[in-house]
């Protein structure tokens, strides 16, 4: 009996915390191999080389941070505000937050030296942005106002977890669900 192969979605997951962890140097396949317990052997049979795995993360990443997520909220169905409501507790509890932000983080440090992965930062925050333009504008007539609103919830949603301001006798869920009702007006 062979040895059992390490799955081509181990070596992305790998991948992604590597990235996560150090950045885009950190995604080594022989430091990939060492962590996964396999031979660099194994990474060649589902990947033709480092920029293909890397590629593969890139989707990886932006099909589960932006696609699943908008897919998720849809699923559910109900209207807007039910929808921005929803979406605003899927981010607020994402199964792995630290690792899903520091992901995030990572691709996004790495877009500001990297134009290809810039472009695709572009396309993810545009996505996520106009998912938010339109649910925000089915109930915001006026268009300056679904600006502000999807991008303050944007903004919330990248940068939330930088801050460490106390809210007084108020927690920061709290601080948080004050914040959507604000938003969902």
């Amino acid at each position: 009996m062979g040895a059992t192969r390490t799955p081509r979605g181990g070596w992305i997951e790998e991948g992604l915390r590597a990235l996560a962890a150090g950045g885009p140097q950190a995604v080594r396949i022989e430091a990939l191999a060492q962590v996964l317990g396999v031979s660099k052997g194994g990474f060649y049979g589902h990947f033709g080389n480092r920029d293909a795995l890397i590629a593969e993360m890139l989707d990886t990443w932006e099909r589960e941070s932006a696609g699943a997520v908008i897919e998720q909220v849809e699923a559910a169905g109900g209207e807007p505000r039910a929808k921005l409501k929803r979406l605003f507790s899927i981010v607020a509890a994402s199964e792995e937050p630290a690792r899903a932000v520091a992901v995030e983080l990572a691709v996004r440090d790495w877009a500001r030296r990297e134009p290809s992965v810039a472009q695709r930062m572009r396309r993810v925050d545009n996505l996520r942005m106009n998912y938010l333009r339109s649910l925000f504008g089915a109930f915001c007539p006026d268009g300056d106002d679904v600006e502000v609103r999807s991008t303050m919830f944007y903004s919330l949603r990248i940068a939330g977890h930088f801050m460490a301001a106390d809210h007084g006798t108020r927690s920061r869920a709290e601080v948080m669900e004050l914040t959507r009702d604000w938003l969902l007006r």
